[in-house]
């Protein structure tokens, strides 16, 4: 079922870059010269002729098998002229697409059929950082990562960055294979005002859980009134910025050195960083003590809390008689070669 879907595909694309037109003109000069040459020079096999049309038509001139008769170096004038011509054509053809599918590319016009990947919505200094703390860990460094951004063009030289220009609307959700994303990022539009623009973020949400409920999405708010309304549209988390940078002041003014722990933690470029790792099998249905003091004596990591499954509701210092499921997840500070050895 596979083979015919991908000639098809083949034959589509070739109809629409106009090669087989091209195409058609390149065999067809190498069947009729080579009939010409096995007709003048009875030597030569229809076999040997078209290589020698190949070798001929693309200028190689390997010299094993050469015309000698008057008709039969005539047939090589002609296919050297008309060849040289005909192969320029084809070069100027494929290079033509190569450059506008890169044009394309650049300007946000393709689309992306990824799996497993993460989309962020909307460009701006955050996103930027973001992707830079993306490709500092060793198992993002190649994840493929979709930018929806109403931008002239691909804002960084990123090989792993593809980018689609507008906003986050079906159309181009859909464009960046939202129902395969791992995880869906939705970020404020800083041109506007806070209230246009947590009204952008809601409906980007909205739209996203509605065509792939199954996607992760983090939201970003800047005014915390705004959360509910993140919360009927089934974000599964949400970051108020100014909220947070107020806490992390407030904390530091109060506890000093704080503020330096927690840019450490959330770094994955430096330090022991702040994640989430699935249970071990041998900690299953142990209480929280028990995993807390197995964790910090074998990988020198520390738990902070536990969610309920991927995604779940989490729970921060649980009681130590708490039981760790299976399917629980803990967070945790540790460096990441320990957390997962």
């Amino acid at each position: 079922m596979k083979v015919p879907r991908v000639l098809k595909r083949i034959i589509r694309f070739m109809q629409r870059e106009n090669l087989h037109t091209v195409i058609f003109y390149v065999v067809l000069l190498i069947i009729v010269s080579s009939a010409a040459i096995t007709f003048f020079e009875p030597g030569i096999s229809f076999i040997n002729a078209i290589w020698w049309s190949i070798v001929t038509l693309t200028t190689v001139g390997y010299g094993d098998i050469s015309p000698t008769t008057p008709g039969g170096r005539m047939v090589a004038i002609i296919i050297m002229f008309f060849g040289i011509g005909l192969l320029g054509i084809l070069s100027a053809t494929l290079a033509s697409i190569l450059i506008s599918r890169k044009i394309r590319e650049e300007k946000g016009m393709n689309t992306f059929n990824f799996k497993d990947h993460i989309i962020i919505c909307e460009w701006n200094h955050r996103a930027r950082a973001i992707i830079r703390e993306l490709r500092a860990d060793p198992e993002n460094e190649d994840m493929p990562v979709v930018l929806i951004a109403d931008i002239d063009e691909k804002p960084v030289p990123d090989e792993n960055l593809f980018f689609i220009r507008g906003d986050a609307s079906e159309e181009t959700l859909q464009r960046a294979n939202i129902p395969e994303a791992r995880t869906a990022i939705v970020l404020g539009d800083d041109r506007l005002d806070a209230m246009a623009r947590d009204a952008r973020v809601v409906l980007a949400t909205l739209t996203i859980e509605s065509i792939s409920p199954e996607t992760y999405t983090v939201v970003e708010l800047v005014d915390e009134s705004n959360v509910a309304h993140c919360r009927r549209a089934n974000a599964d988390e949400i970051i108020v910025g100014s909220e947070f940078s107020s806490h992390l002041i407030a904390s530091a003014a109060v506890n000093h050195g704080i503020s330096r722990i927690v840019s450490e933690l959330l770094s994955i470029r430096q330090g022991n960083d702040l994640m989430s790792v699935e249970v071990p099998e041998s900690m299953a249905g142990a209480s929280f003590i028990e995993v807390f003091t197995r964790m910090k004596k074998e990988r020198q990591a520390i738990v902070l809390g536990i969610q309920k499954g991927a995604g779940g509701r989490t729970i921060a210092n649980p009681p130590v008689d708490h039981v760790v499921a299976i399917d629980d997840r803990l967070i945790l500070i540790a460096s990441t070669e320990k957390a997962g050895a």
